[in-house]
């Protein structure tokens, strides 16, 4: 049996297939670090009243300063009502103590000193429909925790370059039509789907980025690449929007630039990982090859050794028929059931702290193009000191440890007076680059403690496992409306027990990729770990021939006496 990274070592590290599959897949994540968070400014609200009756063309600040006694009844002296006005104009002399008022049946009034339109203010999405702005975003992640389930499963059954090309149609594609969607329910449902693409093209190239690169380039495709790249689009999104403030044409801006990505289709390779689980050792011995080629090596002999190319292709032709890999293999074997319950955990809890404190980042005090920049430039120092701490230390304790200080950053801030507001803001931001390091720690993590035959699907679980925390995060924040200090009471508990299960999870670093579902490890006790070999073994002794011969089916031939000098 032989490990894929040690019959490609040949290839070296960092020559031109290497970066250019490394650029090539990075530059095709910018997009997604803009289409979910655009919302922040394509749906957000600007300041407005009532319309009167009167005053139809008049502007919000027209109406505001010429018809000051006809305005909607006052909270306090300088802020008016937003959904009710007076049905009777106040210089009509009535002695009325207590006026009475209606709704805004000529509709409303927006300013435009900070957007000429959002979704907001072309459709009315405020008072009773004030629910349908937040929900919009909702059903981004909702199509986001859809594309991570079916994508997964679609990827490891029909290949990650199919998926990752054709989600990126999708998301274009539909983007385009959502520029001239004419109505909030269409522009709703269109979401939902561009949530899909969104994740599915993001999962596809991670897993496939994994599976193509060797161990040095992965570690820096994990976070300098996959993640620095999400961040670039994150800075881009306050900038397009800053000099952009009409939604259809920001939103128009933003989808062009992906058209430019239909030449990456006969750049970009399948994963021969995967041709080999699937039994298609010739189409990934010539993408090999080709590889091999590209960096400037012109003698290789046969790259994928097996006994008879015949005799593989039918074994793996049969045990595909026999156990067609689908979401049971991630809970299969109790090996690969706790791997995947504890993921599931880590990624949900990350991703509440995570999303709490980033999308509420442009609403805090100040401008918000600024502060949408600010967060962005922040995650771009994070991410390098992700690629830091993966390069160097042992991926449970760095993603750990990240947790952990982020958790007990936010359980400390309840004991600061809130005078002390820019002490809080410093420890916030710090509290997020540590949930953010340990976002971008996970993937590596995780795609490192899947086999190649369910990876995708596994990821993919696990970016569910996210969008979940991702819809539930706005509860969090809704919190603080009733105390202050009770959203970061929770997400730094949470945060803390997520630290925890990391503890419980095999380490991965310098370990060679699981192939199949017996060589995945067991979890335990961080200061007891176990290695591939045992667990091997004991999977074997648990297996019955017939299934052993069906699982090493989708691995290349190599002497047996090998197996023994593959660690886990």
């Amino acid at each position: 049996m032989q490990d894929y990274d040690e019959a490609t070592a040949f290839l070296g590290e960092w020559g031109h297939h290497q970066i250019t599959i490394f650029f090539l897949l990075s530059i095709g994540i910018i997009p997604n670090g803009y289409v979910g968070l655009s919302m922040v400014f394509l749906a957000d609200t600007p300041q407005h009243h009532c319309r009167l009756s009167n005053s139809s063309n008049m502007t919000f600040e027209e109406t505001s300063f010429t018809n000051l006694s006809l305005l909607l009844p006052m909270v306090d002296e300088q802020v008016y009502s937003k959904c009710t006005r007076f049905k009777t104009q106040l210089q009509d002399g009535l002695n009325d103590t207590t006026p009475e008022t209606e709704g805004c049946v000529d509709g409303w009034v927006y300013s435009k000193d900070r957007y000429i339109s959002t979704i907001v203010s072309e459709w009315d999405l405020v008072c009773e429909n004030n629910w349908k702005g937040p929900f919009t975003m909702s059903v981004i992640f909702l199509g986001m925790t859809s594309g991570a389930f079916v994508s997964g499963h679609i990827s490891d059954r029909y290949g990650r370059k199919v998926v990752l090309f054709g989600a990126m149609i999708i998301q274009t594609a539909l983007s385009f039509v959502q520029v001239i969607s004419w109505s909030w329910e269409v522009f709703c449902i269109l979401c939902f789907f561009i949530g899909f693409g969104d994740i599915s093209n993001y999962v596809a190239a991670f897993v496939l980025g994994t599976e193509l690169l060797g161990k040095a380039e992965r570690t820096a495709y994990s976070t300098l690449g996959v993640c620095m790249f999400y961040a670039v689009g994150y800075i881009i999104l306050p900038v397009f929007a800053y000099y952009i403030r009409n939604w259809r044409m920001l939103l128009l801006a933003l989808t062009i630039p992906e058209v430019l990505y239909i030449p990456f289709w006969w750049l970009i390779p399948e994963s021969p990982r995967w041709l080999i689980a699937q039994g298609q050792v010739t189409e990934a011995e010539k993408i090999v090859q080709g590889f091999a080629k590209k960096n400037g090596i012109t003698h290789v002999g046969v790259v994928f050794q097996q006994v008879d190319t015949k005799e593989y292709t039918l074994l793996s032709s049969t045990a595909r028929q026999k156990h067609p890999h689908n979401f049971l293999d991630l809970v299969r074997t109790s090996n690969i059931r706790n791997i995947t319950i504890l993921s599931f955990l880590v990624w949900m809890i990350t991703s509440i702290g995570y999303f709490v404190l980033t999308l509420g980042t442009p609403n805090m005090h100040g401008d918000p193009y600024l502060n949408c920049f600010i967060s962005a430039i922040s995650e771009i120092v994070a991410y390098s000191a992700a690629w830091c701490m993966v390069k160097h230390a042992p991926r449970r304790l760095a993603t750990a440890t990240m947790l952990i200080l982020g958790g007990v950053i936010l359980l400390f801030i309840q004991f600061i007076p809130p005078s002390v507001h820019i002490l809080t803001t410093v420890l916030v931001m710090i509290g997020k680059a540590g949930i953010t390091i340990s976002f971008a720690i996970v993937y590596v993590f995780s795609a490192e403690l899947y086999p190649t035959v369910v990876r995708n699907m596994g990821i993919g679980i696990c970016s569910m496992a996210s969008r979940v925390g991702s819809i539930i995060s706005p509860y969090f924040v809704y919190l603080g409306t009733y105390n202050r200090m009770l959203p970061f009471l929770l997400m730094g508990s949470f945060i803390l027990l997520a630290g925890s299960f990391c503890l419980l999870l095999p380490e991965t670093r310098d370990q060679p990729l699981p192939e199949n579902v017996l060589q995945v490890q067991p979890v335990g006790c961080s200061c007891c770990p176990i290695g591939f070999h045992h667990s091997a073994v004991s999977s074997a002794k648990t297996s019955t021939p017939e299934e052993v011969q069906v699982q090493s089916s989708s691995i290349y031939f190599m002497p047996g006496s090998q197996l023994d000098q593959v660690k886990g």
